[in-house]
């Protein structure tokens, strides 16, 4: 009798001071302390399960976050953050350079990384051990020797075997789709198969990169040069993964220039014989440890709930790895940073994950996935900004039909920047698993004109940056992930 003389007082209260309770306030009161005490039971468990939250009421809530909106805007874009992660961006890159995944200069970055995020006052810092290959490039050329002589500019592919101590000596036969390599298959045993595939898109024209030396291979091809994937070139060689199949010979693989690669073939159409020495150094060394690098601004509710925000921090051992991905590390670094500037504490947890050796295969990001698939109903939404950190248009989601909802009232948040458009689907190697799974994702949504023209080069450099659309990119994903993290209710899926 006693608790129910207490419940009724308890209700009165809450009704003198909701009149006309909106969901959110008596969904605030079934999740608080006093409830669980009262009824014996868990927070939130009676009214999520038993009714669908209006979307008039998420709305609401939302349209409530406008003024923290505009303030992180303002300290992002023109107050004291503003070129914060840009300046902390090139201090690190011009310190480290790239950073494959094995090396020292990664574990070194890492280490720096780690300082750096205590110092910023973020919280629970640390790193998680991850095995990660290790492919070490070597000495590398190629040389075509007929019908002139000239030397090739060309880098090795991640995972490439080497040539023979000696170097592959080779005539050479260029072929521009899987079709002509199989219409040619019978002329291809003992010669170095040259791609100069046509550049549709990235998704497109990465295949050959990823699957020429196996293809040919089949049909005794003792080597592949393979045109860079790319749009644009100014005689710059483009890096990236290659796979090899099982049961087939493993030979070595690069990417030359698309100059290059359609110079031979113009020379081919006019009959000549071309001639190709090829001397690559690369190695495959046993695994070694690595580290995804771990920060966070706890929540203040329900901190066990995450709002996880993520770039990877290797990179390619070429340029700078400025865009690809430093640009997506530091702005989700920035992320936490801006709300902790401004004393900000969403309800979740928001996680900023620097990821290890993506680049290779996105190892760093599966074994994240494993070490933490069993709290997954715990994951409200994940984000990762891999495609360069230039002008924003908003952001691209994957979620259903509710939460795509929800996340483009969100989006109206951002119109002092105009970035407020939301585009079906979340671009993110190292998200995918978490979606595949049901969980909500996002990546940034803005201009990738350029991107491809810089990736996997000596080219990938500050010069690329630019530190106005970096506090952009920044305010962004703060925005989106504050508000996330610190509604009522996550996320539906």
């Amino acid at each position: 009798m006693a608790v129910l003389w207490r419940l009724l007082a308890i209700l009165i209260i809450f009704f003198i001071n909701h009149p006309s309770p909106s969901y959110g306030a008596v969904l605030k009161f079934e999740r608080s302390k006093v409830f669980e005490d009262i009824f014996k039971v868990s927070p939130g468990r009676l009214l999520p399960g038993n009714k669908k939250r209006p979307l008039e009421d998420w709305i609401q809530e939302i349209q409530g976050y406008r003024a923290i909106a505009d303030q992180i805007i303002e300290r992002s874009v023109h107050g004291p953050a503003a070129n914060q992660s840009y300046n902390r961006l090139a201090t690190f890159v011009d310190k480290f350079g790239n950073r494959q995944v094995g090396s020292q200069n990664l574990e070194d970055s890492i280490d720096y990384m780690l300082d750096k995020l205590k110092e910023d006052g973020l919280k629970n810092v640390h790193g998680e051990e991850v095995w990660v290959p290790r492919w070490v490039r070597g000495q590398e050329s190629a040389e075509m020797l007929s019908p002139r002589r000239k030397d090739l500019a060309l880098l090795g592919l991640g995972t490439s075997v080497g040539t023979p101590e000696n170097g592959i000596q080779s005539e050479v036969i260029v072929v521009r789709s899987w079709a002509d390599l199989d219409q040619h298959a019978k002329q291809v045993k003992g010669k170095i198969v040259v791609y100069n595939q046509e550049w549709i898109s990235y998704s497109v024209s990465v295949d050959y990169r990823s699957n020429g030396a196996a293809r040919a291979a089949v049909y005794g091809a003792v080597a592949t040069l393979i045109r860079s994937v790319t749009p644009l070139s100014i005689y710059s060689p483009h890096t990236g993964m290659q796979d090899y199949a099982d049961g087939v010979k493993k030979i070595p693989t690069a990417c030359i220039t698309v100059e290059d690669a359609e110079m031979m073939d113009r020379m081919q159409q006019r009959g000549e014989k071309i001639v190709v020495k090829l001397m690559m150094g690369a190695r495959n060394l046993p695994p070694v440890k690595s580290r995804n690098t771990v920060a966070e601004v706890v929540g203040s509710t329900y901190p066990d709930e995450v709002v996880l925000v993520s770039g990877h921090l290797d990179s390619w051992d070429v340029g700078q790895g400025a865009m690809d991905d430093g640009g997506g590390a530091f702005i989700s670094w920035q992320a936490l940073s801006l709300i902790s500037q401004l004393g900000l504490q969403p309800k979740r947890t928001m996680r900023m994950v620097m990821w290890t050796g993506e680049e290779i295969g996105a190892v760093g990001a599966e074994a994240y996935f494993q070490a933490h698939k069993e709290n997954i109903g715990k994951f409200d939404m994940v984000m990762e900004s891999d495609i360069g950190t230039f002008l924003p248009y908003g952001i691209q989601f994957t979620g259903n039909e509710e939460a795509t909802k929800i996340m483009k009232s969100v989006l109206d948040l951002l119109q002092p920047i105009n970035a407020t458009k939301l585009k079906p689907g979340a671009d993110g190697e190292d998200i995918d698993m978490w979606m595949s799974h049901g969980v909500p994702g996002s990546s940034l949504y803005l201009d990738t004109s350029k991107y491809f023209y810089y990736h996997h080069t000596n080219g990938d450099t500050m010069t690329v940056q630019n530190p106005g659309e970096m506090n952009l990119c920044a305010a962004v994903w703060a925005v989106v992930a504050f508000t996330v993290a610190d509604m009522e209710e996550m996320l539906p899926r």
